[in-house]
């Protein structure tokens, strides 16, 4: 029989613990028999000594089982993606249509902007009528129908991970590789999956800085998704500069409507496919990596993943035509202005952290969870490095609510935007590695 100070002290001692011991654990944080002060100790514990791999898994698996854990009966894999936050990322909204495209079924469970970084629920949430929280019978329904589904996590997901991130938020203790594991794990894995990729971002605009870091977290979750019984590969992705051009909830819901209805191409549509890819061979419907990337891009080409989209907003609430009119839907901001380049040259770098937190004071994000969100606002336009830039020439093209938001905004990306007089010797790869 565990209890608080026994698991303490073992930690303490750097002595193993037990699936029993964290088990125990997360049903205490569930259900509040661990209090507060015990609760930080054991992330302090955790954070300062680490977990051996079995009992990261353990750790995982007891925290994902304190609440609901679906299982499905479809005609294909359940397959889904989780990235670990970027600015200008909106790969879920195109991911996941081309995944249901190409066979799978993908009940997709995302969350909010945290920090710098954008969330996927913010984004579809632009859409007028949206709604983001389907009770189970109809989030079954949607994902059943259509083949796949974004939305919130209901109270009853992995509860004793809501508890502890709680606790970890005011302990510094928000960094411990184990403890993201588990918490980003828990969360998945309770959405019954047979397959799952994970973006792990890298760069100035990811949580991530270095790749060394990135390399081992994604090491960690695929190692330790794959011991849950999850089949599960990571792709490294380059997060130095937005993945778009666009920083903001609808801003970069237009920039997912151009590139599903065939307007744009680019690094949204590599990413995609680079991580469908993975996920579609893994899960046998395609051959290998190259073939499930071809099917992706070959989804979003013929109109497929378009569809789907399409087929999805309007089963969640939204317009029944938006693809064919998303323009008139989506909110616009009543103040926009071009920052003007102060100089001439050449972009060197761009501070991706700096760029979303001015998203985020324009009010595109939040400071503190009850904060509310304006949709419209953001940055738009926005440079890459490498380009040539004359002085006057936009670096940005900044929407805000109101004349002394923008010009904070422009005075923030001029900040975050590098010059020099000559180009860089290179430009940032968009996949530094894979992790299978």
């Amino acid at each position: 029989m565990s209890d608080a100070r026994s698991v303490l002290s073992r930690l303490r001692h750097g002595l193993p613990l037990s699936p029993d011991h964290l088990t125990w654990v997360a049903g205490a944080l569930a259900d509040g028999e661990l209090s507060d002060a015990q609760a930080g100790a054991f992330a302090m514990g955790i954070c300062t000594r680490g977990l051996e791999e079995p009992e990261r898994v353990a750790l995982t698996l007891a925290m994902r089982d304190t609440g609901r854990v679906f299982d499905w009966a479809l005609d294909g894999p359940v397959l889904d993606k989780h990235s670990t936050g970027g600015v200008g990322d909106c790969v879920s909204l195109v991911l996941a249509p081309a995944l249901a495209a190409c066979g799978a079924y993908v009940p997709m469970i995302s969350g909010r902007g945290l920090g710098h970084t954008g969330g996927t629920l913010d984004k579809l949430e632009a859409i007028p009528g949206l709604v983001t929280h389907l009770d189970e019978a109809r989030f079954r329904q949607v994902v059943g129908d259509v083949g796949c589904a974004i939305v919130g996590a209901s109270a009853d997901i992995a509860p004793a991970d809501k508890r502890l991130y709680a606790v970890r938020d005011v302990t510094a203790t928000v960094d411990s590789l184990d403890l993201i594991t588990a918490s980003i794990l828990s969360k998945k894995l309770a959405g019954g999956l047979d397959g799952l990729v994970l973006d792990v971002k890298v760069g100035s605009g990811a949580f991530m800085k270095d790749s060394a870091t990135a390399r081992a977290l994604a090491e960690a979750l695929v190692r330790t998704a794959n011991a849950a019984g999850c089949k599960t590969s990571a792709v490294i992705s380059d997060m130095n500069q937005p993945l778009v051009p666009s920083l903001g909830n609808a801003l970069e819901v237009a920039e997912v409507m151009q590139v599903l209805t065939g307007q744009v191409s680019g690094p949204l549509v590599e990413l995609s496919a680079a991580l469908g890819g993975v996920v579609l061979a893994d899960a046998g419907l395609a051959d290998d990596v190259q073939a499930g990337a071809d099917a992706i891009v070959g989804s979003i080409r013929d109109g497929r993943a378009a569809e789907r989209f399409g087929r999805m907003v309007a089963a969640m609430g939204g317009p029944v035509q938006f693809v064919e009119n998303w323009k008139r839907f989506l909110p616009e901001a009543t103040v926009v202005r071009e920052v003007g380049a102060l100089t001439d040259g050449y972009i060197n770098a761009i501070d991706g952290e700096a760029l979303g937190l001015a998203v985020v004071a324009l009010g595109g994000g939040r400071r503190v969870e009850t904060d509310d969100v304006d949709l419209a606002v953001g940055l738009e336009q926005v440079v890459r490095i490498g380009q040539q830039v004359r002085k006057g020439q936009p670096l940005a093209v900044v929407h805000a609510a109101r004349p002394d938001a923008a010009d904070r905004a422009v005075r923030a990306v001029r900040a975050a935007v590098s010059m020099g007089p000559e180009a860089v010797s290179q430009l940032p790869v968009l996949i530094h590695d894979r992790v299978d």
